[in-house]
């Protein structure tokens, strides 16, 4: 007897396939997340293959719901599924970090000494004379590897812990400073565009 065999009517539709529907929900909508992310970074080629198993655990989820429409507990495992997902697809978003970033750091403290490191440290840095609204200030431009931001940001808060500073994505960068990789060639630069 196998087990899909010896589950009852009633476990099947209350537990079982419930479950079923949120996890496909929680893969279906952390992989339109992360395909998402990679159509506005440019890869093409994998953002294409992500929406078509997408679509496809999409497919079968509703396929199940659409079957018994009288079962509340699809719809609440649907509803939950995609929440889940969320919170799931933008924490593999983080975790792989890709792309570029232009981070603004506006302070009215003296940036001389944190400029001079992050050029030591090889980050390209652009420093501008400003007026903020409340007196003098100086800007620091760097565009820079989102990965990096975990390493800047802390370099920042040590040199100057009041700094305001914002951070943008970046579609297209054409030359600029940015401090070498051990690992240059990793598998998203290999399957870009």
């Amino acid at each position: 007897m196998s087990f899909l065999a010896s589950i009852k009517g009633s476990e099947w539709g209350f537990i079982i396939m419930p479950l079923l529907i949120f996890f496909a929900r929680i893969l279906d909508v952390s992989v339109g997340t992360i395909r998402v992310i990679f159509v506005s970074k440019g890869y093409r080629a994998l953002a294409t293959i992500l929406g078509f198993f997408e679509v496809l655990i999409w497919i079968t989820a509703m396929g199940q719901i659409m079957g018994d429409l009288n079962n509340g507990w699809y719809f609440f495992a649907y509803a939950a599924g995609f929440a889940a997902g969320n919170f799931v697809g933008i924490t593999i978003e983080k975790k792989i970090s890709l792309g570029v970033v232009i981070l603004r750091v506006i302070t009215q403290k003296n940036a001389d000494e944190l400029v001079k490191y992050l050029r030591s440290e090889n980050y390209g840095v652009t420093l501008i004379d400003a007026e903020g609204a409340e007196g003098t200030v100086k800007v620091i431009f760097m565009v820079m590897k989102r990965q990096k931001l975990s390493v800047v940001i802390p370099i920042i808060k040590k040199f100057n812990p009041n700094a305001f500073f914002s951070i943008e994505d970046v579609r297209y960068v054409r030359e600029g400073t940015f401090p070498q990789d051990k690992k240059t060639r990793t598998f998203f630069n290999l399957i870009r565009k």
